[in-house]
Parts: C-alpha cells; sequence; structure tokens
C-alpha cells in the first residue's frame, strides 16, 4: 500500500540522492560535468524531483550508485501461482 504521492515520492528519492551527493562532497556543477547531465536538470532534479530516466541513470553512474537503478524491478510482485508459472515460460 501506497500512502505517499508521486510527487512526494519524488521529492523524497530527490532529497536521498542530494544526501548521497553531499556525503560524497560533490556538487552540482561537478556532478554536472562528470555525469554530462546540465547542472539545471540536476537542480530541477533535487529541488522538484523532475528528471528523465537516462539522466537520472548518468547521475547514478556519476556517484558510484549504480545499484540503486540495478535493483529497480527485480523483485517481481507474484500475486499468485498463476503469474509465477507464466513468467518461468
Amino acid at each position: 500500500m501506497i500512502f505517499e504521492t508521486t510527487d512526494e515520492m519524488a521529492l523524497n528519492a530527490a532529497a536521498r540522492f542530494k544526501k548521497i551527493r553531499k556525503i560524497k562532497k560533490i556538487t552540482q556543477e561537478e556532478l554536472a560535468k562528470q555525469s554530462n547531465v546540465s547542472y539545471g536538470t540536476i537542480k530541477r532534479f533535487e529541488t522538484k524531483g523532475e528528471i528523465s530516466f537516462h539522466s537520472l541513470i548518468k547521475l547514478c553512474v556519476a556517484l558510484n550508485i549504480t545499484e540503486n537503478i540495478t535493483d529497480l524491478f527485480k523483485n517481481i510482485p507474484f500475486q499468485n501461482i498463476e503469474e509465477i508459472v507464466k513468467y518461468g515460460k
């Protein structure tokens, strides 16, 4: 069950991302150069939670946190045995 709106989810993810960037002591400008993602895109992501998936991947590569992306959708939420059987085919 989801208790957050999609906007809240995006803002919370952006806040966690920003925290990681700051822990790694990388400025938005430095990250823009390292990732080839514009400074404006990074700023918009960190303040509004808005970013393209492709740009997010680039940022994660630059910060060496790709496991956060590669782990997306790994756990398939099967609802019944039929879905499990169908997936196995």
